[in-house]
């Protein structure tokens, strides 16, 4: 046996035991799908057959397929799923009621004529070809993506550029489908802090929101009632539980006197507690 001959037999055997070990892992994942009862575990288990095929493309001389498998699909389509599934919620339970008349029957003849042409397809690429890699092909051209960017841009030239049009219309009618009319002009910042502070001052004492209990106070206790920008109290940012067993801790009103001082840039000398507790 030559050294060609052995490692031919090594590549067919990794080659088989690649397909084997990805092929399994695919069909448990397409299977899984369809009887996953929740939605993300679904996503789930298509990124793991869309992994396996990028992996089974790779190892067919096919690694820009493969590596479009992984980046567009896998990370980008499939995460846009799980994502708008915990945007939108899945907790929510499918209806049964099939509102379009005939859909399974249609469902059924699809899948089959699409399980015939793939059926054939198959036969038909297996007849008469020793190597169903692509590695005749690459060296043709000089390589996977010079291969694709000939076949594309000559024999499927109208197709891909048709494909494009598609898509460029399906995201112009996703924009006019969520864009909404405004009958007046949106509110700009200023305008809509102005209303807020409007609105809290038709119903508090304060203009604004109601400032948490320690707030600008000494103490951050929750028994202490926050100070306003003027110095006064707001008693009712105290919870009303306290207030009514009357734990309310009072407002050290020296401090208040001194804080106010060092605003002022004055200096303050504040007592100090000798060992006896005297101040001095």
């Amino acid at each position: 046996m030559t050294a060609s001959s052995v490692l031919a037999a090594t590549s067919n055997s990794g080659a088989e035991i690649v397909f084997w070990v990805c092929a399994t892992l695919a069909v448990i994942g397409a299977v899984g799908m369809i009887l996953s009862k929740k939605p993300v575990h679904s996503a789930l288990f298509v990124a793991l057959t869309m992994i396996n095929l990028a992996i089974l493309y790779v190892a067919l001389s096919a690694p820009f397929l493969g590596m479009v498998q992984i980046i567009v699909y896998t990370g980008a389509v499939m995460m846009l799923f799980v994502f708008v599934m915990m945007i939108v919620g899945v907790d929510a339970s499918d209806s049964l009621i099939e509102t379009i008349k005939g859909q399974r029957w249609a469902a059924i003849v699809l899948v089959l004529g699409f399980a015939a042409m793939l059926i054939g397809a198959i036969v038909n690429g297996l007849q008469g070809v020793p190597d169903p890699s692509l590695v005749a092909a690459n060296a043709e051209y000089g390589g996977n993506l010079q291969g694709i960017a000939k076949i594309i841009f000559t024999d499927y030239v109208i197709a891909f550029e048709v494909t494009s049009a598609l898509l460029i219309v399906a995201a112009l009618g996703a924009m006019l489908l969520t864009h909404r009319e405004r009958h007046t002009p949106k509110a700009t910042q200023e305008e809509r802090s102005k209303a807020r502070f409007l609105r809290y001052a038709a119903t508090s004492e304060l203009p604004g929101n109601l400032p948490p209990a320690g707030t600008y106070a000494r103490h951050n206790a929750i028994d202490t009632p926050a100070l306003a920008p003027d110095g006064s109290t707001v008693p009712a940012s105290v919870p009303g539980p306290l207030r009514e067993r009357g734990n309310v801790r009072p407002v050290d009103v020296a401090a208040e006197v001194e804080v106010e001082e060092i605003s002022e840039g004055k200096t303050v000398v504040a007592p100090i507690n000798d060992e006896d507790g005297e101040q001095r």
